[in-house]
């Protein structure tokens, strides 16, 4: 295609595959798109081991990776103790997330046992800084942050390296400021999506950033509830010059995504999914359970600032998965993860392969469709 992401990252076809799982990554790149790997939740030596293992089997395709270094947060002391971190989360809101798994037959007793020592996961910014050298060790094509204006020493990274620098954003005013920053792809993330996203659906929000950087030479990869090449073909009428993925990825034979979690997202219906502050502290989105709903209950204590709402519902969350794979049915209510307004639209299992294919297929019957409305 002559998409200039296709160009810019060396790949067949404008479809990014942003995923937390390495094979998926592999999988994406070797069917013609471009495979990004979630760095969030690694260290510097497990990204280490992550990485070596995608370069051995993507037959030195491009891949990218993506981390969440955020301009703002509750802790931005690379010195701050575990200890210092944990004590700054009242009590109520330890007790609210404890008596909701209560009230579904779960035991309490150890949720935040063996939380000290690893409540210092998020990335400040010297911390990216060592993620972004393990990152720079390998032959990336690509390195994205997710929020926020990335760190001035990926940039300077990207420009040495010759690798491209993306970012999200969820506004007009922020893709501005992202682009004067010196990022070399906007990712371009509407409402519908899952994770963190803002406010404006991506209908609006696309043709919108696409005007407003019009002077500058980057180009727009269009996201949120994009699953299906018909609605990668929209996108890019309206301007974009490809299509970043995310949910899709979840419901495929290689993703790691929990069984349970799964059967819940192809069962799902693109209303049951609410966009909230009550995972991460920040607005993300995610499939709708009786954990969300008493997040957003008038009983809530409301959500804290990131990092510190993500240490509070990040263990519950891991106990309700386990014992929701085991058959407990309060666990099995409970569960959730993030994920898209798409979900609707992901009815199926199937290889990560035959996703691609099927945005290929369906891109082509769009675009072809568009075609015949033209006069000959």
């Amino acid at each position: 295609m002559k998409s200039p992401i296709c160009k810019m990252l060396g790949i067949e076809f404008p479809l990014i595959a942003f995923t937390h799982c390495r094979d998926v990554v592999v999988e994406v790149s070797k069917a013609g798109g471009m495979g990004v790997l979630g760095a969030a939740g690694y260290d510097p030596e497990s990204l280490e081991v992550a990485l070596n293992w995608i370069d051995e089997n993507i037959d030195g395709l491009p891949y990218g990776v993506d981390l969440i270094a955020p301009t703002s947060m509750a802790v931005n002391d690379d010195n701050a103790t575990s200890e210092e971190i944990l004590a700054m989360i009242p009590d109520e809101n330890r007790q609210f997330a404890l008596n909701i798994l209560a009230q579904h037959q779960i035991d309490t007793h150890d949720v935040y046992e063996n939380q000290v020592g690893h409540a210092g996961g998020f990335l400040t910014k010297d911390k990216a800084a060592n993620i972004i050298d393990v990152a720079f060790s390998h032959p990336i094509k690509l390195i994205a942050n997710a929020l926020g204006v990335p760190p001035r020493y990926m940039i300077d990274m990207c420009k040495l390296n010759n690798v491209a620098a993306a970012a999200l954003v969820g506004a007009k005013e922020h893709a501005v400021k992202q682009v004067e920053a010196g990022v070399d792809i906007l990712v371009v993330a509407g409402t519908e999506a899952g994770g963190h996203c803002g406010e404006v659906s991506t209908l609006v929000l696309v043709p919108e950033v696409v005007e407003a950087v019009k002077d500058y030479d980057v180009p727009v990869l269009a996201a949120g509830g994009i699953v299906t090449g018909r609605q990668m073909a929209a996108t890019m009428a309206m301007g974009a010059a490809g299509a970043w993925t995310g949910s899709v990825w979840l419901t495929t034979t290689e993703a790691e995504t929990s069984p349970v979690i799964k059967d819940k997202y192809v069962a799902a219906s693109s209303r049951q999914t609410v966009r909230s502050q009550a995972r991460t502290g920040k607005y993300s989105r995610q499939l709708r359970s009786p954990w969300t709903d008493a997040w957003e209950s008038e009983e809530s204590p409301g959500s804290l600032p990131m990092p510190l709402q993500g240490l509070v519902s990040g263990p519950p969350l891991a106990k309700v998965t386990k014992l929701a794979e085991g058959g407990h049915q309060g666990a099995k209510q409970l569960a959730t993860s993030f994920v898209g307004q798409g979900v609707g639209l992901m009815n199926r299992i199937q290889t990560t392969r035959q996703v691609v294919y099927d945005f290929k297929e369906d891109f082509l019957e769009a675009t072809e469709r568009l075609n015949n409305f033209l006069d000959d």
